[in-house]
């Protein structure tokens, strides 16, 4: 076994840096590991509702996935049995979970469990994708699991359909939606956390972008490319007025996973940070470190997070939102110069007060006010 020059170790024959007792949060994105950092620090929260797994259909499916999927194996399915091993090795996560083929012709795979997690992919899955596309799929459950995502999802699931069921009370479904609203835009975060620990563990970044395409598009890679594929990405949030905005969200309010493009985009911009060099270079938080995170500091990164995207934003409702942390009156100015842009303005030169002047250096161009 050799050492990177970042003293990470490598795998042997493969040439892929391993990351000793690398902590979740190394990889997790802000508002993920904010809501983390905060449940973990309540202690006996998630042992609790271990003790509850007889009320959650847990045991059932993990009876259901024994008695009719094909459990990975040196035997059974060894290519993904070493990729799974060669993933927990990278990530230093000490316990393999077990890992299932379940015949479903959708591409899915899924990490769940309350006293260990459970992997499971369908054929759909295993078909579609290359050896390196699933080495990073596989990379991103055990990071869900390294996480902790199988037990504190299982967990807030259980809470929001526990809460589905007093929604009688008044105002009772008001406040569950706005539960429901909250844990999806946490899931489609953690969804971003555990694409980058796919890339910490495939560490091909052109191998992740064509697996998250497929996804997309299909098995069809002649006819697909990933640069387009970005640039669809760059469309999607730039694109349209604020009406396009409000589409936006709707969409995306009841989904757990973020759009593919969107995935894409995120993952290719977090393989070009500081952080993510840092982790390459061996430089990341260590596990025995997580007992002494703060909360308030996980918390005061993820707002930070929120509003550099709020900043650099092209969407036209985010640009809405920096107007008016501007100030309402510069949001008024802007808006004013909106409406009466290439005329005149009331109480000013040329409007209802005043005798036909013109109001800058273009009003008198070719187009005239007329023609704009």
């Amino acid at each position: 076994m050799t050492e990177s020059p970042g003293g990470s170790e490598r795998v042997p024959s493969r040439d892929r840096r391993r990351f000793p007792g690398i902590s979740s949060r190394a990889y997790e994105h802000p508002a993920d590991r904010s809501a983390l950092v905060a449940l973990r620090k309540l202690s006996g929260f998630d042992t609790v509702f271990k003790t509850l797994s007889g009320l959650l259909p847990e045991r059932s499916l993990r009876l259901m996935f024994l008695s009719d999927s094909v459990r990975v194996s040196d035997q059974q399915f060894a290519h993904l049995n070493d990729m799974l091993r060669d993933a927990c090795y990278i990530l230093d996560l000490e316990k393999v979970p077990p890992m299932y083929v379940n015949q479903d012709p959708q591409p899915n795979a899924m990490c769940i469990g309350l006293d260990e997690p459970i992997i499971v992919l369908t054929t759909g899955l295993v078909e579609l994708l290359d050896e390196e596309e699933m080495r990073a799929v596989i990379g991103h459950e055990v990071g869900h699991a390294l996480s902790g995502h199988a037990v504190y999802r299982t967990v807030l699931l259980f809470l929001t359909n526990l809460a589905l069921k007093i929604a009688w009370i008044p105002l009772g479904n008001v406040a569950v939606m706005a539960i429901v609203t909250a844990l999806r835009e946490w899931f489609r975060k953690s969804e971003l956390s555990a694409d980058r620990a796919g890339l910490l563990v495939g560490q091909d970044l052109q191998a992740s972008m064509r697996g998250l395409m497929k996804l997309a598009g299909g098995n069809h890679l002649h006819e697909m490319n990933v640069d387009a594929f970005l640039r669809q990405a760059e469309e999607y949030e730039a694109g349209g007025d604020l009406r396009d905005s409000v589409l936006k969200v709707l969409n995306m309010l009841p989904r757990s996973h973020p759009f593919t493009t969107v995935r894409a985009a995120e993952l290719k911009k977090w393989s070009a940070s500081r952080d993510y060099q840092r982790i390459m270079d061996g430089h990341y938080p260590r596990k025995e470190e997580d007992k002494d995170t703060s909360v308030s500091e996980s918390f005061r990164e993820s707002a930070a997070h929120y509003a550099e995207s709020v900043r650099t934003s092209k969407d036209p409702l985010m640009g809405l939102v920096r107007d008016i942390a501007g100030g309402a009156g510069d949001l008024g100015g802007k808006l004013r110069d909106t409406v009466f842009r290439g005329g005149s303005r009331p109480g000013g030169p040329g409007g209802a007060n005043g005798t036909g002047g013109t109001d800058g250096p273009d009003a008198d161009g070719p187009e005239g006010p007329a023609g704009r």
